[in-house]
């Protein structure tokens, strides 16, 4: 199916010189969309770190591409240059540096990778200025409403109008996740099968090879008793009681997964905020299909759509984005923030089921935060056509209306 990062893709490469760094969780369609737009280009050369023949060739040097390139050739496009999995060699920002700064006037360069390209910190200039990137998250409901449609929506927009998504989408969404395989199959004995090996190759693959870290056994429990956590402040005194390690290795470990996409946080926001609490971060995870409780798989799912919005309306240039969770020493608490330009603009509540009426914490939080939005978003609502940012009081909106209208 068609992804919202094609024309993000498309337009960089059209008026950047800059690398393009697609990063996100394993599985989650980044190849394909590398695949995707090397069709629009006249010349390209795909080099996996994994296959060891492409392997040799990088490890030649930068020069090995004019061996497929020639520079002194004159040509309508730049050649595309696809680099995956690059991050697993251990001098790979001196390399990309290196080859940057001899060919950014000749070619177009794309980097992917299924962890996150900033985790080794440890040899190797700054890469500042030499890459944008573009986060890749798990599909929407606004993409399944715009691949069927076939359209895109227009890149200079944060909030579009409201589009009906048809029951079986939605359905299959909530139920098998955003991950393309599992929710193009919509088969259960698939999705169970996917998700035991995506989890295998995550622990093992991934974090054991690019971490050395060896207690793989214990962070399988840890990442178990974080989807228990799904929605509430890390308590990580308790979790390092459960795994048996230190309260300082739960953290790092939480870290871990956090960088290779498995779960995110969600900090508190405290500015202008009356008996406010410095608290723990929130968590979350990346697939929400995999937790059976109903109102942390719904809370999850809200927070994966708008964390989506905010990277990419980031990653698309439109401001300064972020996400964030309130809650003060009155114990009154709203789901979520999201604030626009260091101001808040957004808030939502998420509810799984009508009890038809506003939550008390989300109406007293825009009096405090003085947002122009606040949502109470709720999943057993059946659509409404009617733009939900028309109002500026706390209003009840359907799930299904609502995040059509983000990314």
């Amino acid at each position: 199916m068609r992804r919202i990062y094609e024309p993000l893709l498309k337009e960089h490469f059209s008026h950047y010189e800059q690398m393009m760094f697609l990063v996100g969780p394993r599985q989650v369609g980044k190849t394909t969309l590398a695949q995707l737009l090397q069709t629009l280009f006249q010349e390209t050369a795909y080099f996996n770190w994994d296959v060891i023949k492409d392997r040799q060739k990088i490890l030649a040097g930068q020069t090995f591409i004019e061996d497929y390139f020639p520079l002194q050739r004159l040509r309508e496009q730049k050649p595309l240059i696809v680099f995956d999995e690059l991050h697993k060699y251990r001098e790979w920002k001196n390399y990309l540096k290196g080859f940057y700064d001899l060919y950014k006037d000749d070619y177009s360069i794309l980097v992917t990778g299924s962890a996150r390209l900033d985790i080794f910190q440890s040899g190797g200039d700054s890469l500042m200025g030499r890459y944008f990137q573009c986060r890749v998250h798990p599909i929407s409901i606004r993409e399944c409403i715009d691949a069927k449609r076939n359209t895109y929506r227009d890149l200079s927009t944060e909030i579009v109008q409201p589009n009906r998504i048809d029951d079986d989408n939605f359905n299959s969404l909530y139920q098998y996740g955003g991950f393309p395989k599992p929710f193009l199959e919509r088969n259960q004995r698939f999705f169970h099968r996917w998700q035991s090996l995506r989890q295998r190759q995550l622990l093992t693959e991934d974090i054991k090879s690019l971490t050395h870290l060896q207690e793989i056994s214990q962070l399988e429990i840890l990442a178990e008793l974080l989807k228990h956590q799904v929605g509430q402040m890390i308590n990580r005194s308790n979790l390092s009681n459960k795994v048996q390690v230190s309260v300082q290795t739960v953290a790092r470990w939480i870290a871990t997964l956090e960088r290779f996409y498995y779960c995110f946080l969600i900090t508190p926001w405290s500015k202008n905020i009356s008996r406010s609490l410095i608290k723990e971060p929130k968590i979350y995870l990346w697939d929400w299909s995999v937790l059976e409780d109903e109102g942390k798989r719904f809370e999850n799912f809200i927070a994966s759509h708008l964390l989506k919005s905010v990277h990419h309306w980031n990653d698309l240039g439109l401001g300064n984005y972020t996400l964030h969770y309130l809650r003060n020493k009155d114990k009154k608490e709203v789901d979520f923030l999201i604030t626009k330009n260091q101001k808040p603009w957004i808030l939502v509540e998420a509810k799984s089921s009508n009890n038809q009426k506003v939550s008390p914490a989300l109406e007293y939080f825009q009096s405090e935060t003085q947002a122009p939005y606040a949502f109470q978003v709720v999943l057993n609502m059946d659509y409404v056509d009617k733009d939900c940012f028309q109002f500026h009081v706390p209003y009840i909106v359907p799930a299904r209306t609502f995040l059509s209208q983000l990314i």
